[in-house]
């Protein structure tokens, strides 16, 4: 029943979400802002800086794509008071490019030799083609999209698993 209620909701913010489509603005991590989901320090990790922005202004930053989706599906647990619906921008670090680029629209490669701050992780790529050469050169595994990406995949991820 949770993951169906945070499937739910993701859909919810997908269809009330960001607009799409190239580099997103979101304001860049302070040297004290730490992760949510795991308490690292984010702009220790600026090539793997993920972002929620909200509506207010305020933002969240995360040292992966890979806790930036579990804050997603489990928003009152790491962001109790706070709304899908009241997010503005939802950005991921392009791996090639390092841009800020809107997760809904990133592929995210699994199973690469590519290790992030907190071990496997999903890798942001901006294009089709970027996705598919980074799974050549790094043994990746898989490539997903945003809505593709369930708690059982982060959990994966987490224990070295990938299907």
């Amino acid at each position: 029943m949770k993951h169906l209620l945070s499937t739910i909701a993701l859909c919810l913010l997908l269809a009330l979400g960001t607009a799409h489509g190239g580099e997103v603005q979101v304001p860049a991590p302070g040297p004290k802002d730490v992760c949510p989901v795991c308490g690292m320090f984010v702009a220790k990790y600026p090539n793997w800086v993920a972002t929620v922005r909200y509506k207010d202004g305020h933002a969240h930053h995360f040292d992966g794509a890979k806790d930036l989706l579990k804050y997603l599906h489990d928003l009152p647990r790491y962001a109790p008071g706070h709304q899908q619906e009241d997010i503005a921008a939802i950005a991921v670090t392009d791996y090639y490019g390092l841009a800020h680029i809107d997760a809904h629209d990133a592929l995210f490669v699994i199973g690469s030799d590519v290790y992030g701050p907190m071990g496997h992780e999903l890798v942001p790529l901006a294009t089709r083609e970027d996705a598919e050469e980074f799974m050549a050169d790094h043994a990746g595994r898989r490539i997903l999209r945003f809505d593709e990406i369930t708690p059982e995949i982060l959990q994966d991820l987490d224990r070295g698993e990938f299907h």
